[in-house]
């Protein structure tokens, strides 16, 4: 008995893999933004703002990186573009619109397992903000 495989058949990328390159660019880019502002954060209640930033900071490379590599196995070739990553101002108008960002995208991932990856992003970034805000 001869069983084959049939694969698809590899492209560079896709309109959809355009898309989830640029999301994927954007969680890294915001990562950089946190740790951008970890490294000058000062003055009044700096102390627990550099440690909600910190648990940020372990938690959210582990779900891009998760998140990438999935997404690679599923969809194929990837063009992850990472834009020009600034300091926020306000940490927590930038991380609650990065949230809603997030929820905006989920749409890209159609997988039990991804969307469960957005989850743990979007809960990262929850208890980032509960801790920014409650804790200063």
């Amino acid at each position: 008995m001869n069983t084959t495989t049939v694969k698809e058949p590899k492209t560079k990328t896709n309109t959809g893999n355009k898309e989830l390159g640029a999301f994927i660019g954007e969680l890294y880019s915001f990562n950089n933004s946190l740790k951008l502002y970890h490294w000058h954060v000062s003055g009044k209640g700096s102390y627990a703002q550099h440690i909600a930033l910190d648990q940020a900071l372990a938690v959210l490379p582990d779900c891009l990186d998760r998140l990438t590599e999935t997404t690679y196995a599923l969809k194929g070739d990837l063009n992850v573009v990472i834009p020009q990553t600034s300091i926020p101002g306000d940490i927590v108008k930038h991380a609650s619109g990065f949230y809603d960002y997030v929820e905006s995208k989920r749409e890209l991932f159609s997988e039990d397992f991804s969307e469960s990856i957005i989850d743990d992003i979007q809960e990262a970034i929850q208890q980032l903000l509960y801790r920014l805000i409650r804790l200063q």
